[in-house]
């Protein structure tokens, strides 16, 4: 079982909203720039969630996202569900057939290994996440930016020059 990038991305959105969005929604564009995510791919992730159940969406200038149900009650497996499938369903190896009736040499770690994530992604709420996030702020995923690649500081610092010399 392997989190595809659209999982992450719809993982650190739900924290986002369910730390901000507790009396009004949250706005696409706000969280797609503190989480320095595309705004149109996690528009896309978003809606997908609200389409999920994950989260409530609404139009117009007091638009955005809120949860749809109570955080202590929202699995992380809930928001993964509608991007990945989280059982395991290929062989490490490759091989065509790999199960307990036929198993690979890697098999046995492998399944303990899936069963612990299943069960990690199936017993872990948005709350506990929030919990943490409490406790130590830098575990936010805003704190977990990757850094921005060459190409785009480059972009940045020729707009801000091309800015200064524009009238």
């Amino acid at each position: 079982m392997w989190i595809s990038g659209t999982t992450q991305y719809a993982l650190r959105a739900v924290l986002y909203v369910a730390e901000h969005a507790a009396s009004e929604p949250v706005r696409v564009d706000a969280i797609a720039r503190e989480l320095n995510v595309p705004r149109n791919y996690l528009s896309k992730t978003l809606h997908t969630l609200a389409r999920a159940g994950v989260l409530r969406s609404g139009r117009g200038p007091r638009g955005g996202f809120q949860l749809a149900q109570a955080p202590s009650t929202l699995t992380l497996a809930a928001v993964a569900a509608p991007f990945d499938d989280l059982t395991p369903r290929e062989c490490v190896l490759g091989r065509a057939a790999c199960g307990w009736k036929n198993p690979c040499s890697a098999h046995p770690r492998w399944e303990a290994a899936s069963r612990a994530l299943q069960s990690f992604f199936r017993k872990t709420t948005v709350a506990d996440l929030l919990g943490e996030i409490a406790v130590r702020p830098a575990m936010a995923p805003r704190h977990d930016n990757p850094p921005a690649s060459r190409a785009a500081r480059a972009t940045r610092a020729a707009s801000r020059r091309f800015r200064r010399r524009s009238p």
